[in-house]
């Protein structure tokens, strides 16, 4: 069996490259996060200036070191310009498990192919190169959009952890849980990548308009 230990590596796919995050990402982090709105539901404070997102970033890497999360920085294909990042987190070696989680994108990048990419790059990563079991997703129980986005996907809802989580603000939130487990993965690539190929095909048919 392959051994379940995730590493820092380039996911090159067609619409979105994801490179394990350094230092030299945080100018453009700082620049893509700038709306606030795009962390309305985050557990952290909104990442739009230099100073947030260089905290934000010293935790990932921190984590990253001790073998707790790997992460990335999600790059566009079209223009080479970084639009966001995505997190692996809890990883747990013994039972090939993790999460993905720390996601967020632009607001420009966002409804576009962008996070159905990124997603299809992490989730073959874990599965296909890793052999896990499981992935998992978390969100905030208000947050619908994401709720939504999550379940497009292809991924299982598990119920609501209650009280589970405490913002910066103070507000303790409930979190919504989902799931991908080896055994679903087959039919969830198949449905993100046939949606891949469907938006790739509206884009060219708008681009020849």
């Amino acid at each position: 069996m392959v051994t379940f230990d995730p590493k820092p590596v380039l996911l090159e796919g067609r619409h979105v490259r994801l490179e394990p995050l350094e230092h030299r990402h945080l100018p453009a982090l700082a620049a893509a996060a700038r709306d606030p709105e795009v962390f309305q539901f985050f557990l952290t404070p909104p990442l739009g200036t230099v100073a947030e997102m260089g905290k934000w970033l010293e935790e990932r890497l921190s984590g990253q070191a001790t073998g707790a999360e790997v992460a990335w920085a999600t790059v566009r294909m079209t223009d080479n310009r970084l639009v966001g990042a995505t997190t692996f987190l809890d990883i747990r070696r013994a039972n090939r498990g993790r999460e993905i989680g720390n996601t967020w994108l632009a607001t420009a990048a966002q409804r576009t192919p962008g996070n159905p990419a990124a997603k299809l790059l992490q989730l073959t990563h874990a599965f296909e190169k890793l052999g896990a079991w499981r992935v998992q997703l978390k969100t905030d129980e208000r947050n619908a959009r994401s709720r939504a986005a999550i379940l497009r996907l292809g991924c299982t809802f598990e119920g609501i952890l209650r009280k589970y989580q405490a913002r910066y603000d103070g507000y303790v939130r409930n979190t919504a849980l989902y799931s991908v487990i080896a055994e679903d993965w087959p039919a969830v690539k198949a449905g993100l990548s046939a949606k891949l190929e469907c938006q790739a095909g509206r884009g060219a048919a708008l681009n020849r308009d």
